[in-house]
Order: C-alpha cells, then sequence, then structure tokens
C-alpha cells in the first residue's frame, strides 16, 4: 500500500497525499489568474483615468469583459475549491473523496475558463461580467462559463463526501471545527448560486446558436444576479471562515460563542443571496414590495451575521492578547499585536476594510432610495473592491502567506518584502474603493470608457472633483496591483525558489482522531460572552464606532437624496 498521510511538523496538520496534490494545482491556477485579472484591472483603471485613457474604447470593453470574470469568478473560485479540500481533508484529517473526480473538476474549470478568455480575446463577447442579453456573446462564451460552473460544482461535491467520510471514518470528535463549518456554508451557497447559473446560461447558449429565439431580459437579469451576486457570497463566507482560523494560527484564539458564530453563518445559507436583489432596483417589471422585503427586511439578517462575526473575530483575538498580558487600557492588546506578520495584519486590514467599507457601502445600496443616485455608476465597481478584494482577496493572500510554505514544504522567501506586501494592496485597495464611489457619488458613469464624452452629439462634464477622484484612482489602482505583484512573486518564488525544509515522509498509518483545540487549527471551544461584562471592551468600542460611521454615512447620502429631488 502506498503511504497516504503525513504529518507537517511545524503546523501539526495531517495532509493526505491526493487532497494535497489537488489544493496545490487549485492553488497555484488561483494564483497565475490573480496575477491576470490584476494586470487587467489595471489597464482598465490607466483607461478611466482622464489624463492617460490608455485604451481604446473596443479594447476597453474587451479587457473590461476580462477583468470582471478572471477576478470575481475564476481566481477566487479555484481558490475555494482549494479552499473547500483544506476545510475537509486536512483540517478533520481524513482521506479526501474521489480525488481522480478531483481532478476532472479542476480539468473543466481550467477548460472552461481558457474557452472563455479565448472567446474575449477573438472579438464580439465584449459583454463583460454581466453579459446582460439581449446584447449577444460568441456561443463558445457561455460555453466556457457552463464548463467551469461544472467543475466547481463537482468539487463543492467532493467536499461533501469528505465531509461524509470524516464522519464515518470518525476522525474527529463532537461537531465539525468552526472553519469547517464556515466552508459548508460557502459550499451550500455554492451549490445555489451555481444553479442559478445553470437555469440562466444554459439556455443563454442555446439562444447564442439559434435554438432558442429569445430570452426575456427582465428574466435574464433576476435569475443572472442569483449567480452573479450569489457568487460573492460564496466568498464572504470562506473569507469570514479564513479570519476565525487566521485568529487561530496566530493567537491560538477561540471562537467568543461557538454557537453564536454558527448560528450568524447559517443565517448567511437563510438569508445572505437575497441580496442579490440590490442591484435590481432599478427594473421597473419588479414590485415595490419584493425590493423592499429582500433588501430591508430579509437582507438585514445576513447583514447582522456580518456584524456578528466583525464583532467575534477580534473579539476573540483582543481576549487572547488580554490573557498574555496586554491589559493596559482599551488597546494595548492591539498595539501589541503582530503587526510585521503578514499572516496576522492582511486579516485584520480585510476585516476593517470589509466592514468599514464593503460592509456599509452595501448596506447603503440596498435602500432603494439610495440606490437610485448610484445604480449604474462607477459607485458600484466601488462596493465591489471593498468586498472582493480588500475583504476576499487579502484575506485569501494573508492565509496563503502562511499555508504555501506548509503544502510545499519550503521556507517563505523575502519576508520583508512579504511584510509590506498586505499594507501596500490593502491600503491601495481601499483608496481605490474610496475614490470610485465618490465619483460614483457625482455620478460617473460604471461602464463607459470615456468620462469626457469626447466627440459626442452632446456636451455633458461631470463635476471637476469627479476627474480628480478618477485620476486619484488610477494611483491607487498603480498602488494595490504593486501590493498584488508582490504576492505573486513571493507565492511563485517561494514555490520554486524557497529553502527546502526537508522532505515530506508520508505513512499508512491512520492519523489520530481530532479531539479539540490542542489539535486543531479551529479553535474548537469557547470563550463565553462573559457574566461581569464583555469580555472584550476594545472590540466593542470599535463595533460601536462602525455603527457610528454608518449611521452618518447613511445619513448623509439622504442628504444628497434630497439635494436632487427639490421642491420649491
Amino acid at each position: 500500500m502506498k503511504p497516504e498521510f503525513r504529518t507537517c511538523p511545524d503546523s501539526g496538520l495531517v495532509l493526505h497525499r491526493p487532497a494535497e496534490n489537488l489544493i496545490k494545482a487549485n492553488a497555484i491556477a488561483a494564483v497565475v489568474f490573480l496575477a491576470v485579472g490584476g494586470l487587467l484591472g489595471l489597464l482598465v483603471a490607466l483607461t478611466r483615468w482622464p489624463a492617460v485613457q490608455l485604451l481604446d474604447a473596443e479594447l476597453f470593453y474587451t479587457v473590461l469583459t476580462g477583468h470582471g470574470i478572471v477576478t470575481l469568478l475564476v481566481w477566487i473560485l479555484f481558490f475555494e475549491m482549494a479552499l473547500l479540500y483544506f476545510c475537509s481533508s486536512v483540517l478533520l484529517r481524513c482521506r479526501i473523496a474521489t480525488p481522480r473526480l478531483g481532478w476532472v473538476a479542476f480539468g473543466l474549470m481550467t477548460v472552461g475558463a481558457a474557452i472563455t478568455a479565448v472567446a474575449i480575446l477573438q472579438g464580439g463577447s465584449s459583454v463583460m461580467f454581466t453579459s446582460y442579453v439581449p446584447m449577444p456573446a460568441e456561443p463558445h462564451f457561455y460555453l466556457g462559463l457552463i464548463l467551469f460552473a461544472v467543475g466547481a460544482l463537482i468539487g463543492t461535491f467532493i467536499f461533501f463526501g469528505t465531509l461524509v467520510i470524516a464522519k464515518d471514518e470518525k476522525t474527529y470528535e463532537g461537531s465539525i471545527p468552526l472553519v469547517t463549518f464556515g466552508a459548508l456554508t460557502a459550499a451550500i451557497i455554492a451549490v445555489f448560486t451555481i444553479a442559478c447559473g445553470a437555469i440562466i446560461l444554459i439556455p443563454t447558449f442555446l439562444w447564442s446558436i439559434g435554438y432558442i429565439s429569445e430570452i426575456d431580459a427582465l428574466m435574464y437579469r433576476l435569475i443572472w444576479w442569483g449567480m452573479g451576486h450569489s457568487s460573492q457570497q460564496i466568498n464572504v463566507a470562506a473569507h469570514v471562515a479564513v479570519w476565525y482560523a487566521i485568529a487561530a494560527i496566530v493567537f491560538g484564539a477561540k471562537p467568543m460563542s461557538e454557537k453564536v458564530s454558527r448560528g450568524a453563518f447559517f443565517l448567511y445559507i437563510l438569508f445572505i443571496s437575497i441580496a442579490s436583489a440590490h442591484h435590481l432596483l432599478g427594473d421597473p417589471g419588479l414590485s415595490t414590495e419584493w425590493k423592499i422585503f429582500n433588501t430591508s427586511y430579509a437582507m438585514y439578517l445576513a447583514v447582522l451575521a456580518s456584524l456578528v462575526h466583525g464583532l467575534t473575530v477580534p473579539g476573540a483575538i483582543e481576549v487572547a492578547q488580554r490573557e498574555k498580558g496586554h491589559n493596559k487600557g482599551l488597546f494595548e492588546w492591539l498595539r501589541k499585536a503582530p503587526w510585521g506578520n503578514p499572516v496576522f495584519s492582511g486579516m485584520f486590514l480585510s476585516l476593517v476594510g470589509f466592514g468599514f467599507i464593503g460592509g456599509i457601502s452595501g448596506v447603503v445600496m440596498g435602500a432603494e432610495q439610495i440606490n437610485f443616485l448610484i445604480h449604474n455608476t462607477i459607485y458600484v465597481p466601488g462596493h465591489f473592491h471593498g468586498t472582493v478584494a480588500l475583504g476576499t482577496t487579502l484575506a485569501f493572500m494573508a492565509l496563503s502567506l502562511w499555508l504555501v510554505p506548509v503544502l510545499f514544504r519550503r521556507e517563505l522567501i523575502w519576508p520583508k518584502l512579504a511584510m509590506w506586501q498586505p499594507w501596500l494592496f490593502g491600503i491601495g485597495t481601499a483608496l481605490q474603493a474610496f475614490f470610485m464611489m465618490g465619483a460614483g457619488t457625482l455620478g460617473v458613469s460604471r461602464r463607459h470608457w470615456d468620462m469626457a464624452f469626447a466627440g459626442s452629439a452632446f456636451e455633458w462634464a461631470y463635476p471637476g472633483m469627479a476627474y480628480t477622484m478618477m485620476a486619484l484612482n488610477g494611483v491607487s489602482a498603480i498602488m494595490a496591483v504593486a501590493g498584488g505583484a508582490i504576492f505573486v512573486l513571493v507565492i511563485v518564488g517561494t514555490i520554486l525558489f524557497g529553502k527546502k525544509k526537508g522532505a515530506a515522509e508520508y505513512s499508512t498509518r491512520k492519523p489520530a482522531v481530532l479531539t479539540g483545540p490542542a489539535e486543531s487549527l479551529t479553535g474548537h471551544g469557547n470563550i463565553g460572552l462573559g457574566i461581569k461584562g464583555f469580555p472584550a471592551p476594545g472590540t466593542f468600542i470599535l463595533a460601536m464606532f462602525l455603527l457610528l460611521v454608518f449611521v452618518v454615512y447613511y445619513f448623509i447620502n439622504y442628504g444628497y437624496l434630497a439635494s436632487v429631488w427639490k421642491f420649491s
């Protein structure tokens, strides 16, 4: 019998060889596509910078289509496949289900991404990420997305199968660890997301080859956003799970209350996909009652879940730091945190950026009245950069800087450069989000390649500050892409040239059963919410500051709305 398992001497993780190989393949593919997506994003930002305007109109829309699909779907889903295999096989110390089928899934995702890329590069498919009908793309544009989605769905079912194996072979005691539960949440949302994609993309493919005569535009938008927005909700559940994992890795932090954290993940399953409706608030064919219910009463339950995680993750870190003696004042625990460790700094910047920028802007966009101000303005990509880039991508980068040395048994190269990478990428991305949201509030179009409208029949000019903000967005994009390039260089350099830590030794011996926090990255157990008072007062103050910022920003936007609807 061939040896199957090895134990990492640094982390104590137990890795199943087939799972390890699948994690490596998906993670490497993810990094490659991240590099491509970042380069395309830089070209987009430099074109929207009025003084530079790098690309012409035709090439701009080709690049914008590629940037949206690569960064919002391809790179992230490849990484999430690696994350699902890690959270099941590795964290539960069990063999992965159907590894050969895992390679089929990887192949379908790779081939599908390549086919769609070819369709975009050939021209005739510059329909952008949303690909709204009746604007047509080439048939293989849709075919590639369908194949990619099928591969991702297979990978998700392999994750479910691995959980069944772990339960059947009793590789852990009690309930699954919290990080694995977060990954399970992401996987459940992924099934809904991919189902929505199949429901609308398969008929659209048949329409593109002439088999179906017409696709209703409103129906397309409604179902497509069940995929387009929900795919980003997979990211939210996944990067929150990463936050919990890194808190345990760096600090040995335990959840403040596992029941509360699991309940928050469960709220994601029930309500987070409903937030897709905030992309449809300008559509006349949907009732006001449906819009209000989906983007307020129901969506706020998903917002509540994010607020819970935003409180419990830093709260767990604060309690762990205070137990180590960092008790002076409200924020010594935060001042004495290992800010030079890119694993921690990347995670914490992701958490703060997602909450203060991505989260607040998303809730504001969900208010139907305010949405009319910013619908289809560049405010929307600004929000995306606050969620997908600053929240998800930075969290995944942080985990990678810890995980790659574990998987490849090599030391991280250029540690000083790696230390600055999260700050460069995080601050650059945050500034991009700010400047795009500011320009969008002033009315700058989301999709028009030339904000000066040169050569148009009618003259139009935005307020002067809008042009300044788009120029600053270009500068910020250069900063963010530099941070992303450093990440890619560090990861690839570590895999190829990092100092070897010794050969991996595999064994046929069955791993020991996962019994609790001493043997788990996930921090089984509870800190407790306290009786005499909240055990993380600094975190509580930060949470109240977040609430204050949200309230102020919410009413500022209503002030803008009042200035639009003037009465005499």
